[in-house]
């Protein structure tokens, strides 16, 4: 699980934002000052840096200074909408990516899952209920034997894993995998996708354990 250190002076943003990334299965802590984060980039191993550039004591640009001097953690920075001049001053301090404020959470996800990439900390590969699914070769194995899934099986699979644990509804499956295939995607069709991923991967598509229907809600991978 990656630790992710947000750097923020907006309570509000902390709290929302900690829940958000938390539910996304990344391990979260906070401060809003830069001193404060210095001391616990140095004592404690952070997989990445969210921060922000305007703080009530110091600023973003010492604190990415200060991580770029001692260790190797990807930054991403949290900069107001339009503010060019910070940007560009983040990226020349070396911080890895910036998103504007106000960002969609989902985008925010995509942005800190690549930069995770890019340094390898993100892990090769993925297993539950006996289906490993590795993102960077793009292979599954089921009990170690490799399966073929369709461009699209596979998306909806890797959706399912990197919202382990998490209920994910229809709309939010469709809103995922719209774009994968050159065929429409709609509601009904996205139930035939899930049986024949279910036919797959399951030792009973009946009786589905890797891929759970939660009744009235959506369908859930892992507990």
């Amino acid at each position: 699980m990656n630790r992710i250190l947000l750097v923020e002076d907006d309570k509000s943003i902390i709290e929302n934002l900690s829940a958000f990334l938390k539910d996304e299965g990344f391990m979260v802590e906070s401060t809003s000052t830069q001193n404060e984060a210095l001391e616990m980039v140095e004592n404690s191993d952070f997989d990445l840096v969210l921060l922000d550039i305007s703080l009530a004591q110091g600023n973003g640009f010492a604190v990415c200074s200060g991580i770029k001097s001692s260790k190797d953690i990807p930054v991403i920075f949290l900069t107001a909408s339009g503010d060019e001049y910070s940007v560009v001053a983040g990226l020349d301090m070396g911080a890895d990516d910036y998103i504007n404020k106000p960002f969609r959470p989902r985008e925010l996800i995509s942005r800190i899952k690549s930069v995770l990439r890019r340094y390898g900390k993100t892990p090769s590969s993925m297993e539950e209920g006996g289906i490993r699914l590795d993102p960077v070769k793009g292979t599954v194995q089921k009990n170690g034997k490799e399966i073929f899934l369709s461009a699209l099986e596979y998306k909806l699979l890797l959706v399912f894993f990197n919202n382990r644990g998490k209920v994910l509804t229809r709309n939010a499956l469709l809103d995922e995998i719209w774009d994968v295939s050159g065929d429409f995607v709609n509601d009904n069709t996205l139930t035939v996708y899930i049986k024949r991923l279910r036919e797959k991967i399951e030792d009973d598509p009946q009786k589905p354990a890797v891929i759970k229907t939660v009744r009235g809600l959506g369908y859930k991978l892992g507990r």
